[in-house]
This record gives structure tokens, C-alpha cells and sequence, in this order.
């Protein structure tokens, strides 16, 4: 990337006051405290002021600079930047998922019941609330399971299973509630880098005619999606199939999938009803994931613990799998066994499987992605 240009740096109080004073007849007083001095230092300051204001002008004309490194500063002047490009920011998306209600046969649980989980004062973390979005009867069995959708858009509806077991409405013969699956889907609102990275793809990689690089950009459009990957002739000629993660680089949710198919080919018949055009079937899919399981005896240091290690395992190994999601189809053995190698308190290791396999790397198909499965740490 070329560096930032220097202008204007050398626009210093003291050498606009130097300058100003040197324009002065030499038999005047100018020494500092005199009164010519004392008269052209509040200009030169002003004028200094004036400089630095030049180069933050500057600065926010460029989309490489006025970008924020900071996941909760969302800068104005890049949406503004991106927008001139027909890339606009994606907005935060809402968790889905279902619960199963429990109560009376025949008790109606009606649709907008606002079920929660519990707040956890020790941490600090609020409840997260959803409602459901139809309206359903306990059956004889005594369950009965709906779609809900959580209150507030953002990753923080993400779950797990059994995480929601509150009924914020109280409904006369229900019970209790239970989510058996997580919660996904919901994204926060785009940052900077990755609207970022999106208006480079945009600007230096132009999609046109339907190519590649077009399929991958009206995908991307979309708020929730995080990569997508492109299948020409995905069942043959005629037909592209796509495939989608999310923010998190992990599957695609239902709703994620749904938004991308209604924008770009909604009938999927080829008639060009969407953004694809006259011609290609278009089928959109989630990704698949390849859970990715990690098996080790370590040597810890003292007063280390296993599960502070294990956290870290998971960790560092999450954050390198998220690296290789649509863009490097291979886990890498050695790789994972460097990122163990990196914890502190964990001095060496034996009996590193990963995937299953003590020696070999693990290589993901077009249509996968890896993630972690479960880590096992042995005492």
C-alpha cells in the first residue's frame, strides 16, 4: 500500500512565526516576549491549527486511512467514500432459531411471546429476549416448538442450546420453554474492515457480465454475509451454485441463505428476476462444516490450569481456522501444533491429534469449511 503523503508536516507554529517575523525591517524588536513577538504568536498558532486541520482533511479522503481499527467506531466518512462505489454498509441482522414450550395440551401460546435467558449479574451479561413469530398449540404430547426471533439485531442473540429457558409473558398452562438448538444468525452491524475490504474487492476486482467476481459481490450485499464462494456449472451448464458463510465464518443461517437467493435469483428458473442475469439457475447454500477435533496431553506450567489452557486452545485455534474459511482449503497440522506451542502456560505437548490424525494436514472441499469441534485436554 503506498504511503500516506506528506503535506503540509513542516507547517509548525515556530516556523510560521519564524517566517512571519522575518518579514519584519531587522531593527525591530523581535525577541521572544517583545511586543511583535507576543503580536504574531496567536496567528501563527491559528495558522498551525489550520495545517493540521489540512491534514486530517486530508487523511478522511482515503479509504485506507479513514478506516477504524476499533470493532465499535463505524466511520462516517468511509460509508460516504464507499457509497460513491455502490458499497453501503451492512446493517446487523436478527438470531433465529426455535424453542419448545411445555404446558397443558390445548394451551395456545400466542404469536410476539417474548422468551429470554437469564441475566448473569457475576458477569455482567443481560438477558437476551426473543419473541415468536407464529402462534402455536400445546399438543397432547405436552410440547410443542415455534420460530422465534430475537428483540435486539446483533451477534448477541447467538446462543446455545438451552440457554432460553424464561417466559417473559405469562401464559395461564405453559410451563417452560427450552431452546434445543442454538441461537444463530445474528450479526452486528458491518465494521469498518470488513466494509472495507468489500469496497477494495469492488474497485479493484470488477464484476461484470455476470462473472465471478459479480456473483461474489451481490452476495455480499447482503447483511450477514461474511465470504461466499462461486460454483460455475455447479450441476452442469446453465446452473452456479454458491456457497455462503457468515460473519463469524462459520455456515450460512437459513435467513442469511434466503435474503442472498431472493436478491439474486429469487425463482431460480433463469428468467433474470434477480440480480443474476437471463439464463443461470442460481442455488444458494450454506457452506458445510467440517468440525475439526483437537486432542492433546500437554505439560503445563505451575499453577496453570487445564481449562484456562483449553480456552486458549480454542481460542487461538478458532481465530486460524476463521483465516483459512473460502480461502485456503488446508488445516495445516503444524500450524495448529505452533498455536499450541504459543501458550504461555503450557510448556510442551504429546499426543497432538487433530481431525483425528497425529500426522497429516486435513484438506476442505470447495463447499466446506473448518471449524472447531471439541477440545480435549488430558491431565
Amino acid at each position: 500500500m503506498a504511503e500516506f503523503p506528506y503535506y503540509l508536516e513542516e507547517q509548525t507554529e515556530e516556523a510560521i512565526r519564524s517566517r512571519m517575523l522575518d518579514r519584519l525591517p531587522d531593527d525591530l524588536d523581535k525577541s521572544e516576549g517583545s511586543f511583535l513577538w507576543d503580536a504574531q504568536a496567536p496567528a501563527a498558532f491559528m495558522l498551525s491549527e489550520a495545517a493540521l486541520w489540512a491534514q486530517e482533511l486530508l487523511r478522511r479522503g482515503f479509504a485506507s486511512t479513514v478506516a477504524s481499527t476499533d470493532e465499535n467506531f463505524r466511520s462516517e466518512e468511509l460509508d460516504l467514500r464507499a457509497s460513491e462505489h455502490g458499497v453501503t454498509r451492512r446493517t446487523a441482522t436478527f438470531a433465529e432459531g426455535s424453542v419448545t414450550f411445555t404446558g397443558e395440551p390445548g394451551k395456545i401460546v400466542p404469536i410476539g411471546t417474548t422468551v429470554s435467558s437469564p441475566s448473569d449479574e457475576e458477569i455482567g451479561e443481560a438477558s437476551k429476549e426473543y419473541e415468536t413469530i407464529a402462534a402455536i398449540t400445546i399438543r397432547e404430547t405436552g410440547k410443542a416448538s415455534v420460530a422465534v426471533r430475537a428483540v435486539i439485531a446483533g451477534k448477541s442473540g447467538n446462543v446455545p442450546p438451552g440457554a432460553i429457558s424464561l417466559i417473559s409473558d405469562s401464559i395461564s398452562g405453559v410451563t417452560g420453554v427450552t431452546n434445543t438448538a442454538a441461537m444463530t444468525g445474528g450479526t452486528d452491524i458491518e465494521s469498518d474492515a470488513s466494509l472495507l475490504e468489500r469496497f477494495y474487492a469492488k474497485v479493484r476486482n470488477q464484476g461484470t457480465s455476470g462473472n465471478k467476481a459479480q456473483y461474489r459481490q451481490w452476495a455480499s450485499e447482503i447483511p450477514g454475509v461474511g465470504a461466499s464462494r462461486v460454483v460455475p456449472l455447479w450441476k452442469g451448464p446453465g446452473t452456479v451454485g454458491i456457497y455462503l458463510l457468515d460473519n463469524e465464518k462459520r455456515a450460512a443461517g437459513p435467513s442469511i441463505v434466503s435474503a442472498v437467493q431472493n436478491s439474486i435469483d429469487p425463482t431460480q428458473d433463469g428468467q433474470g428476476e434477480g440480480t443474476a442475469p437471463a439464463g443461470p439457475i442460481v442455488t444458494v447454500m450454506p457452506a458445510e462444516e467440517v468440525a475439526i477435533d483437537i486432542e492433546v496431553t500437554p505439560t503445563l506450567a505451575s499453577g496453570a490450569s487445564v481449562a484456562d489452557v483449553k480456552r486458549q486452545i480454542e481460542e487461538g485455534v478458532t481465530a486460524y481456522l476463521k483465516q483459512l474459511a473460502f480461502q485456503d482449503p488446508l488445516v495445516r497440522y503444524t500450524r495448529i501444533a505452533a498455536i499450541l506451542l504459543d501458550i504461555p502456560p503450557l510448556i510442551d505437548y504429546v499426543d497432538l491429534i487433530v481431525g483425528g490424525a497425529s500426522d497429516r494436514n486435513i484438506e476442505m472441499e470447495e463447499h466446506q469449511v473448518a471449524v472447531l469441534g471439541t477440545v480435549t485436554v488430558h491431565e
